[in-house]
């Protein structure tokens, strides 16, 4: 058996490409636009293991086989115990990460199935506040910002999905030479207001490391 090897966010990607090459074949697609479709998928499958092992090839490729939505399905579940879980972290880690915040109101760790999360994120209604811990470059780092629901949808900047949305706004701790001690620049953008199910949704990371490095500084 393979050790796990597929984060989340990969693993929201398999399922989008399934989703599609399932949806070519339902619609009884004309045979060239099928395997068109068939071999984008592979594609992008392949971009996001570019290191895999045989194993782990194969195991992936058995997607391409398939012809019905219950065969896709089962392939999904199968992949399961693969997936790589968010790292361990504990309660204590995370009050580190904000030390500014004495009474910080902490996500109940055990609610949550770390196999399908990319970041933890969570909302202190009290404070309007939401806090994001993610793993940059093996080590942890949290950010915290203004939390403003917009009670409308649109695209989030994470996911890309069509989703309700806040608007996070963080104060940036890069500073440019020579400035005034009253400086701070506010870095903002729109997010789903639901973290779990922009976590689901999320198939690429990019947009979340740059953010958290623009916040950081």
């Amino acid at each position: 058996m393979c050790e796990p090897f597929i984060s989340n966010h990969q693993f929201n990607d398999i399922k989008k490409q399934a989703g599609i090459l399932e949806h070519a074949i339902r619609t009884n697609a004309d045979p060239k636009v099928l395997e068109s479709v068939r071999y984008s998928a592979e594609s992008k499958i392949s971009e996001l293991f570019p290191d895999a092992s045989d194993n782990q090839k194969q195991m992936l490729e058995t997607i391409f086989k398939l012809r019905t939505a219950d065969d896709f399905q089962k392939h999904l579940k199968a992949l399961e115990p693969y997936l790589v879980e968010f790292p361990q972290i504990s309660a204590k880690q995370i009050l580190k990460l904000f030390p500014k915040n004495k009474k910080l109101k902490l996500p109940d760790l055990l609610a949550i199935d770390f196999r399908y999360i990319t970041y933890l994120s969570w909302v202190d209604i009290s404070t309007n506040k939401l806090f994001i811990v993610y793993q940059l470059n093996g080590q942890f780092v949290g950010i915290e910002g203004k939390y403003t629901p917009t009670n409308k949808k649109s695209f989030c900047f994470l996911c890309n999905r069509y989703e309700e949305l806040a608007l996070f706004t963080a104060i940036s701790k890069k500073r440019p030479a020579h400035t005034t001690p009253d400086y701070y620049k506010a870095v903002g953008n729109y997010l789903c207001m639901n973290g779990h199910e922009c976590n689901k949704n999320l198939t690429d990371v990019s947009a979340l490391i740059k953010f958290i490095e623009t916040v950081i500084g």
